[in-house]
């Protein structure tokens, strides 16, 4: 099972670096998930992640004072946003178009309730 953490860490990390080169791409996200996969597969990997320039610039407001920098929030809602709009209109089930719009609004009330801006 710690294999599996592992790459899928690893994976992550991979499309969070992909995300600070390509500005479509969310990096907080994936790099938020490659923590916790980290941190699930090794503790001495964990803390080896926790001491990367990656970690200490994307990550580490998030996670202690949970604020994002305006720009940073903006990247990670326009970018659900698109995908989930998309799936909307791919969607032909009233029902998930209910799901979807139920967790477009959860989305931005979480983002705008819980995740302060950093300016």
């Amino acid at each position: 099972m710690k294999i599996l953490y592992l790459s899928l860490g690893m994976i992550s990390v991979g499309l969070g670096v992909a995300g600070v080169i390509l500005p479509v791409l969310p990096t907080t996200p994936f790099f938020l998930l490659a923590t916790l996969l980290f941190s699930k597969s090794s503790t001495k990997l964990d803390e080896r992640f926790k001491n990367t320039k990656l970690y200490q610039r994307y990550l580490e407001d998030f996670i202690e004072k949970r604020t994002m920098t305006k720009r940073r929030k903006w990247t990670i809602l326009i970018f659900a946003d698109i995908f989930l709009f998309i799936s909307f209109l791919l969607t032909a089930s009233i029902y998930l178009r209910i799901i979807i719009v139920i967790l477009f609004v959860t989305k931005h009330w979480y983002f705008y309730r819980f995740v302060k801006t950093n300016n």
